[in-house]
């Protein structure tokens, strides 16, 4: 984790020299123990900014494609990051997510699989859903505020946690893990 706090602290500095940089909320991430954070996923910067706003390590679910080159891959690896197949069902992810949230670690996922421009509730996968069910880990909601234009300012508005636990006690299905999926994606544009 050495590394991970070193690349921290760098990119802390730069981002407070590049942009005005403000968290709101910061107090609502939990000091420890397993979370998940879920924000809008607007520009490669976004992981950067997350990583900067939260004092605690994030374990991100990347894009598969970022594994390909031997740097990206030996980079995000070295920072906690594990690819995702976008295009399907990938259990890896699931179970490296899992991982992360079974030793009290915080997993970073952006529930639309993509950088989005405009809202679109509908479009949120289910799998976000089934790994806060299954681990039974509470989910912050998070909006990122930002153009990322040089001296712009990046925003980012942390909300309450979603807790799962109405979950735990029944048979879950397909429905209910897109329908708190979606539940998650309404929160983080809530906080627009």
């Amino acid at each position: 984790m050495t590394f991970y706090k070193v690349c921290r602290g760098i990119c802390n500095v730069l981002f407070r020299i590049f942009f005005r940089f403000k968290v709101i909320g910061k107090e609502k991430i939990p000091k420890d123990g397993k979370v998940i954070v879920c924000a809008n996923h607007i520009s490669l910067l976004d992981p950067i900014a997350l990583a900067i706003s939260i004092p605690r390590p994030i374990n991100f679910m990347a894009k598969k494609e970022l594994f390909e080159n031997k740097f990206s891959k030996w980079l995000i690896g070295n920072l906690g990051a594990f690819p995702v197949d976008r295009e399907g069902s990938d259990l890896s992810a699931i179970r490296n997510s899992m991982k992360v949230l079974k030793n009290n670690g915080i997993l970073g996922i952006f529930p639309e699989g993509k950088r989005v421009y405009e809202p679109d509730i509908k479009n949120a996968k289910p799998g976000i859903g089934i790994i806060a069910v299954k681990a039974q880990a509470p989910v912050i909601p998070i909006y990122i505020d930002s153009k990322y234009r040089i001296f712009g300012k990046v925003l980012i508005k942390v909300g309450d946690p979603i807790k799962v636990d109405k979950y735990h006690k029944q048979k879950t299905t397909g429905e209910d893990y897109k329908k708190l999926s979606e539940e998650i994606m309404y929160s983080i544009y809530s906080l627009k």
